[in-house]
């Protein structure tokens, strides 16, 4: 297996566990808040989505393979889109918020930590779409996303 198609599942792993951070953090600031802007709440959609983004990424290609090759584009648009959101949400969020003095305020840390978050998951993002891109060119729109190759029906032996 080469590096690339163990490194792939390993980063989807790391995004998932950071979705699910982003996730907790959003939540507790939303929670705080009824009139929550609308830029919170962006972020909080962003970490939900990712989640069913990556479950996508990780079961299609094993549980609906058919579905999964005839659209080959499909996991590059969603991690596209997916970057995009985080992108604009972290910087939407970093602009409202300016750079505070939390003095210990567990508020404000949390919408901070909200941020860099988002900013490492657009990273992570931009990572899954840049290499399953080349996989992607590399193979001649016959790669799937994740590593997977185009499975080819086995040959029998003795035919």
């Amino acid at each position: 297996m080469a590096m690339k198609e163990r490194s792939i599942p390993i980063a989807q792993t790391i995004t998932a566990v950071f979705a699910v951070a982003e996730l907790g953090l959003t939540a507790y600031l939303i929670s705080g808040d009824w009139n929550a802007p609308a830029r919170l709440r962006l972020l909080h959609f962003a970490s939900i989505w990712s989640l069913f983004v990556l479950a996508f990424l990780a079961l299609a290609p094993r549980y609906l393979p058919g579905l999964f090759h005839r659209i080959p584009m499909a996991a590059l648009a969603l991690e596209c889109i997916t970057a995009i959101f985080w992108l604009g949400g972290s910087i939407a969020l970093a602009a409202y918020w300016g750079i505070p003095s939390c003095s210990g305020n567990s508020y404000c840390g949390s919408s901070q930590a909200a941020i860099a978050f988002g900013f490492f998951l657009f990273a992570l993002f931009c990572f899954l779409l840049v290499a399953d891109g080349l996989g992607f060119v590399r193979g001649n729109g016959q790669r799937a996303a994740n590593g997977h190759h185009a499975s080819k029906p086995p040959t029998q032996l003795g035919v």
